[in-house]
């Protein structure tokens, strides 16, 4: 097998958080292509160019013109420092937020994380006058908006859980989560000051979305739907389905498999009566309320 299949069979079979990441590897290899041509044919004035059509434009009428860069941009990495730093962050907290919420849930936080943040940084600039000297040719690139979406949904949702630092020992992801948001969001604001803008702009979305999620609202519903079906767009035709009815023949095994339903719901219930309804994960949380509907 060669590594080409090794890594589509791989991208085939990762979960929602692999898949994300093989796509900023994927861009920035690209990217990195793309910069040694320009550079050999000695056409390298032309690279900030070629990335202006990914990255997102503070400039309204440019933005009109190139809207799918409110999404490329989010995935979108020049420097190697940049992307290690983006994708080890959004590793270690969507591994933990994956646990407690869910694959579909981290797709829908890193895309509305990094859109919020897009269009947080595009109202900024077109807002403050500060920004009228650079307004037209500033550009924002970066998964960073997303992955503070991350960090922020999975510390608001667990503030208790803890993550192991090297030197230091097992300290609470809030903490953890708090400390990056202002080394990174606001600590000299006028340096990568659009970075910094978009930084918020996940954050918030995060925070909203993990805070609401908490109480039993699903403020991402709306996005998830509109995503299911631009994904249907890209799904070849299926045939037509024979649809036959069998009688169980085995009333034994169908017992015993509403035994374990009912004892994964006891138990289930038991963790509600001594730790609360937040204590439960989100598969736990979707159980439950298939069983309700029944």
């Amino acid at each position: 097998m060669s590594i080409i299949d090794e890594v589509k069979q791989s991208f085939s079979k990762g979960n929602t958080l692999h898949k994300l990441i093989y796509l900023n590897l994927g861009l920035f290899l690209t990217v990195q292509i793309v910069r040694i041509i320009l550079f050999l044919s000695n056409s390298y004035d032309s690279f900030n160019g070629f990335l202006d059509y990914l990255a997102v434009p503070s400039n309204l009428e440019v933005l009109g013109r190139r809207p799918w860069t409110l999404i490329t941009y989010m995935f979108l990495h020049v420097d190697f420092i940049h992307i290690l730093m983006n994708l080890l962050w959004f590793y270690w907290f969507g591994t933990l937020f994956i646990q407690e919420l869910g694959e579909k849930k981290l797709l829908s936080t890193y895309l509305l994380g990094g859109l919020t943040g897009g269009i947080l940084y595009v109202i900024f600039y077109n807002i403050f006058p500060v920004f009228e000297p650079v307004r037209s040719s500033s550009v924002a690139l970066g998964a960073s908006a997303s992955v503070m979406a991350i960090v922020v949904a999975t510390a608001t949702y667990q503030p208790e859980r803890r993550m192991h630092l090297v030197f230091i020992g097992p300290v609470k992801i809030i903490y953890i989560a708090v400390v990056m948001f202002i080394l990174t969001s606001m600590v000299d604001f006028s340096v990568n000051t659009g970075g910094k803008i978009a930084h918020i702009g996940g954050a918030l979305m995060g925070f909203l979305f993990a805070r609401y999620f908490k109480r039993g609202k699903d403020i991402s519903k709306g996005f998830d739907r509109m995503m299911d079906r631009i994904a249907t767009w890209f799904k070849p035709g299926k045939e037509k389905l024979k649809v036959t009815y069998k009688r169980s023949s085995d009333d034994i095994e169908y017992n015993k498999q509403k035994a374990e339903e009912q004892k994964e719901i006891d138990e289930i219930l038991d963790k509600i009566s001594k730790a609360g309804y937040d204590s439960l994960s989100a598969r736990e949380k979707e159980l439950l309320f298939k069983m309700r509907k029944k």
